[in-house]
């Protein structure tokens, strides 16, 4: 009897242990892909900050041309 307790304990374990490796491998397949979506995402983020950067040189060129006084974006706001 104590042999067929200690077999099924053994298939529990062996049950337990494919379980976790599933959930391991599952785990692993998301982390590489958020990954993947973060390098992504930073690599936008910093076209857009380039484009608006260019976007806030050229709207302060306008002004300069316009007014011929310091454009907005280069003026310290009165409250300084």
């Amino acid at each position: 009897m104590a042999i067929a307790c200690k077999a099924a304990y053994m298939r529990l374990m062996e049950q337990d242990i494919t379980s976790l490796e599933e959930k391991i491998a599952h785990l692993t397949r998301t982390v590489e892909e958020l990954s993947d979506i973060v390098a992504r995402q930073s690599n936008e983020i910093d076209l857009l900050t380039r484009r608006v950067q260019m976007l806030m040189e050229r709207e302060a060129g306008r002004e300069y041309d316009q007014g011929g006084t310091i454009p907005l974006a280069d003026q310290k706001p009165p409250h300084w």
